[in-house]
C-alpha cells in the first residue's frame, strides 16, 4: 500500500498505476496462498480423479483416448476455478477501504481494475502451467505441433482475461469476501454443463442445447482442437480455426460486457 500511495502522490499514470496495483495483488496472493492453491488443487484434483477413477468408464471418445480428450477440456474449464479468488479479493479491497484510499490520491481509478486483471494473468499462468505438467504426467500427449500447443495455452490466458472481468464484477457487487465466494460458484453450471469433461452427444437434449451454446464448450473445443492438430477435423467435426474463432468471439463479448459492468459498478461503489 505504501508504494501505491507514494506513486499516487506523484500522480501515477494508468500504466504505472496498473503495475503497482498488480504488484500489490500478486503479493496479496503470495501472503494468502490458499487463494491460488485452492483453485489449482481443485483443478488438479478433478483432473486426476476423472483420469483414474472415471477414465475407465469413459474409455475413448470418438476413437480418442479419454485422457487426450479430457486434459485440454479440464485446463480450459479450470480457468474460471482459478480466478474465483479474484472476486473475494476485490470485495475485501472495497470492504477494507483500499479503493477509497486510492480515490483520495491523484491516482487513476481505472488502474484498480486493470491492475487486478494483470495480476490475474500472472496467477493464471502459474496455475495453467502446473495443470499442464500434471496432464502430461498422467498420460496426455500433444498430437498437434508445439506452436499449436503454445497457442492453446495462450488461448486459455485470453479466456482468463475475459473471465477476470466477470469475477471483478461479482466482487464489486458482493461487498464482502464470503458473499463473493458464494456468488463465484455460479460458474459451476458453465463448467460442468459443457464439453470439457464428456462429449455433449452423451447429454440429454435440453442440457446439450445449453452446452452447445455457452463459452466454456467453445473454449474447451478450441483448446482440444489445437492439441489435436490435423486430427481435429476427424475427431471434432470442425477445424481448430473454426473453434478458435468462435471462442475468441465469446471471449471478446464477455470482456466487453463485463468490463463495462465492472466500470459502472466501480463508479457507484
Amino acid at each position: 500500500m505504501t508504494s501505491v500511495a507514494a506513486a499516487g502522490r506523484r500522480r501515477a499514470g494508468l500504466a504505472t498505476g496498473t503495475v503497482l496495483v498488480a504488484k500489490r495483488a500478486v503479493l496479496t496472493f503470495l501472503r494468502t496462498p490458499q487463494l491460488v492453491i485452492v483453485g489449482t488443487v481443485q483443478l488438479v484434483g478433478f483432473l486426476v480423479t476423472f483420469r483414474y477413477v472415471f477414465g475407465g468408464a469413459f474409455g475413448t471418445s470418438r476413437g480418442l483416448p479419454y485422457v487426450d480428450f479430457a486434459v485440454p477440456g479440464f485446463i480450459a474449464a479450470g480457468v474460471p476455478f482459478t480466478l474465483i479468488g479474484t472476486a473475494v479479493v476485490m470485495a475485501e479491497d472495497l470492504r477494507r477501504g483500499f479503493v477509497d484510499r486510492l480515490r483520495s490520491l491523484p491516482f487513476p481509478s481505472a488502474a484498480v481494475l486493470t491492475g487486478r486483471v494483470l495480476a490475474d494473468s500472472v496467477v493464471l499462468t502459474w496455475s495453467l502451467a502446473i495443470a499442464t505438467l500434471v496432464g502430461f504426467a498422467i498420460g496426455f500427449r500433444l498430437h498437434g505441433s508445439i506452436p499449436q500447443g503454445l497457442a492453446a495455452f495462450g488461448l486459455c490466458l485470453v479466456f482468463g482475461l475475459a473471465f477476470s472481468w466477470v469475477f471483478i464484477t461479482l466482487g464489486l457487487i458482493a461487498g464482502n469476501g464470503q458473499a463473493a465466494q458464494g456468488m463465484a460458484m455460479l460458474v459451476f453450471p458453465l463448467t460442468f454443463g459443457s464439453s470439457a469433461y464428456v462429449p455433449v452427444e452423451t447429454m440429454p437434449g435440453w442440457l446439450r442445447a445449453f452446452a452447445d451454446n455457452q463459452p466454456v464448450t467453445w473454449m474447451a473445443n478450441a483448446v482440444r482442437a489445437l492439441t489435436l492438430g490435423d486430427r481435429a477435423q476427424d475427431f471434432l467435426g470442425h477445424s481448430a480455426a473454426y473453434y478458435v474463432t468462435y471462442s475468441l468471439i465469446w471471449a471478446a463479448g464477455i470482456m466487453i460486457v463485463f468490463s463495462a459492468l465492472a466500470v459502472a459498478r466501480f463508479r457507484r461503489s
